[in-house]
């Protein structure tokens, strides 16, 4: 199939899961020619993720300016040296995973005055070769912050990894933990979990976003 009919084969499936309130697609075309994202917009998908933020400039700059609909999430780790390039395209950051971070961007966003909405990455599978808060620095943080305020840099949600080993028992805890965290900490939050390989785990445990890149554009070359 080609990225139309995987796009819309995938958002019926995810509708059969929950479809009281199905979980919404973020097409992560890192690696992807522009040809298949601008094939993946006229299937209908709104939201793309990047984890290179200067890739995501390459593919998405002019089709902003030619007046394309899209919303665009940064779904890597954030590095100093490349946060002055969210302004003016990147509606979204997944991977802000410690308040020296968290800070880092408030205060670039603030300078560029950029918007932007934040997920703040936990890692509850405790792996060293993930990085986010763990467990314990996550409610801490949760507890107070009311004390965290910027009209630029708002807190939005929670995302989340399951574990490398893919173990479909483990996975569903992760998960189910997260959501768990939400319910107690952070009521308002969006979470962000599940990938190609575990997104049904992801939609069935309330994620209200799945980042989906080889189950809709195929194995990158």
């Amino acid at each position: 199939m080609g990225v139309l009919e995987q796009y819309l084969s995938l958002r019926s499936e995810i509708e059969s899961i929950r479809p009281d309130n199905p979980s919404t697609i973020i097409a992560v075309s890192k690696f992807q020619p522009k040809e298949k994202v601008v094939q993946a917009i006229s299937a209908g998908c709104l939201h793309f993720g990047e984890n290179r933020v200067q890739e995501g400039w390459d593919k998405f700059a002019d089709l902003g300016t030619a007046g394309v609909d899209f919303i665009l999430h940064h779904i890597g780790p954030l590095q100093s040296g490349t946060l002055r390039k969210y302004a003016g395209l990147y509606s979204y950051a997944h991977g802000v995973g410690s308040v020296a971070t968290l800070e880092e961007l408030r205060k670039r966003l603030e300078k560029d005055r950029w918007k932007m909405g934040i997920f703040l990455q936990a890692n509850l599978t405790e792996e060293t070769s993930k990085s986010g808060f763990s467990r314990s620095q996550l409610l801490e943080f949760l507890q107070d912050r009311s004390s965290f305020s910027s009209e630029f840099c708002r807190i939005e949600g929670l995302m989340t990894m399951g574990p490398s080993s893919g173990e479909e028992g483990m996975t569903r805890n992760v998960f189910h933990e997260l959501n768990e965290i939400r319910r107690d900490y952070f009521p308002e939050a969006k979470l962000s979990m599940g990938m190609s390989g575990d997104y049904r785990i992801a939609v069935s445990e309330g994620s209200d976003y799945v980042r989906i890149g080889s189950a809709i554009f195929g194995e990158r070359a």
